[in-house]
């Protein structure tokens, strides 16, 4: 973004302000996006630029799919600028007389661009161009900046389409994250991976590559990656928690976990105790205790010591999901404090996805964190080498400046 003259320019700037929800009274839970975003859209104001924002909320059909009149009122608070919301408008007259009337530093926000049934559609950068969104919009505007690195693995309109015909600029949040997360794809050594949540697919994802890769040296599981492994190590681990594992759809996942452990289990760390629900009360129970008929909840002490060791004792550290049901109260002792032992070593720290960054700002850790990314989907395929159209428009517009 430093390389742009913004200076009275009109700029569509793509944020990535998509927010948790409350699925009752529908508000937003989380602003951690939103904060994220307002230092960019300050910069670029304080700067001259009249700045036309593009964002999303949700999907089609999920409970979050909604409009960005929330966003808009936080994004005012946010950056202390009066954002004009065009509620319902992605383009057309109201939005080319509403660009044309705008001054340096005014700022305007478009509505939810996945109401529009182009915009969630894979295509190419050459394809996106020719959208209406992209058709209507780019030739009102002068300069393309995305900032929304948590969408950059989606070859979306909003996000690819206007680099093929606008000059295209990574806004700070992008910059920040690809800074950030490239040190964890060339990490100093060792580099420990803690890695535990629901998602189970995308943690075996990122083990795929990054062992293939040598990326890591040691990776702590806990979660359902740790169940499984356990599983594929020959452990019994109790009716409850195969089942757990088959209700979500993860048994595809065992035979995957299986190759990686053929290949890496000395590589790979699993749990030496666990808590459970004994009566309604927490009781730590060690693995040799299984099988149970109880649910693997957290992790318990000798395995907090036991993963603290290398955690302190590592120069790379990425941090994805909690070690158990953190969520549950009585059951979230053990990802607390594994996370403050990472956050207390002196390697460089990243920690990625949405429950991780919830509790890393619920524990007051962020501070002592050198990267906390916001993405969750966009960070997972990063990690995993996947291609990044968003970063790869922003290269192609880069290069086609430079006359590569």
């Amino acid at each position: 973004m430093d390389e742009a003259d913004v200076k009275e320019k009109t700029v569509i700037v793509r944020i990535d302000i998509n927010s948790p929800m409350d699925p009752v009274t529908g508000k937003i839970l989380d602003d951690t996006r939103i904060k994220a975003s307002a230092v960019t859209i300050k910069e670029l104001a304080a700067k001259g630029a009249k700045l036309v924002l593009l964002a999303h909320q949700g999907r089609l059909g999920d409970d979050d799919f909604t409009t960005l009149e929330q966003h808009a009122e936080l994004l005012s608070q946010a950056t202390g600028i009066k954002i004009k919301y065009l509620k319902d408008l992605f383009y057309g007259e109201p939005v080319a007389q509403a660009i044309e009337e705008m001054k340096p530093g005014d700022v305007i926000l478009l509505e939810n661009v996945r109401y529009l049934a182009e915009e969630p559609v894979a295509r190419s950068m050459e394809e996106q161009a020719k959208t209406r969104l992209v058709q209507n919009l780019a030739p009102l505007a002068q300069i393309f900046v995305n900032d929304a690195f948590a969408a950059a693995q989606r070859p979306h309109a909003s996000i690819i389409g206007f680099a093929a015909v606008l000059p295209a600029y990574a806004g700070r949040v992008m910059e920040r994250e690809v800074k950030g997360m490239s040190r964890a794809l060339n990490p100093e050594h060792p580099c420990v991976y803690m890695l535990g949540g629901a998602k189970a697919e995308d943690t075996i994802k990122i083990l795929e590559h990054s062992l293939k890769k040598g990326l890591v040296d040691t990776v702590l599981t806990g979660g359902i990656l740790a169940n499984i492994f356990l599983m594929v190590s020959g452990k019994d681990i109790g009716g409850p928690n195969v089942k757990l594992i088959t209700d979500k759809s993860y048994i595809k996942l065992v035979d995957r976990a299986r190759g990686i452990y053929a290949d890496h289990a000395h590589l790979i760390k699993t749990p030496l105790d666990f808590v459970v629900d004994v009566q309604g009360k927490p009781k730590v129970i060690a693995v040799e205790e299984l099988p149970m008929n109880v649910e693997l909840l957290d992790v318990g002490p000798k395995t907090v010591a036991y993963y603290s060791k290398f955690l302190a004792e590592a120069k790379t550290i990425v941090v994805k999901g909690p070690m158990g049901v953190f969520e549950r109260k009585g059951y979230e002792r053990g990802t607390l404090e594994l996370y403050r032992a990472a956050a207390n070593s002196k390697a460089f720290k990243v920690f990625g996805g949405g429950h991780t960054v919830t509790i890393v700002n619920e524990a007051g850790l962020a501070s002592k964190i050198d990267h906390v990314s916001t993405g969750g989907g966009a960070a997972v395929s990063f990690l995993s080498g996947e291609p990044m159209p968003g970063i790869e428009a922003l290269l192609y517009s880069k290069r086609r400046r430079q006359g590569g």
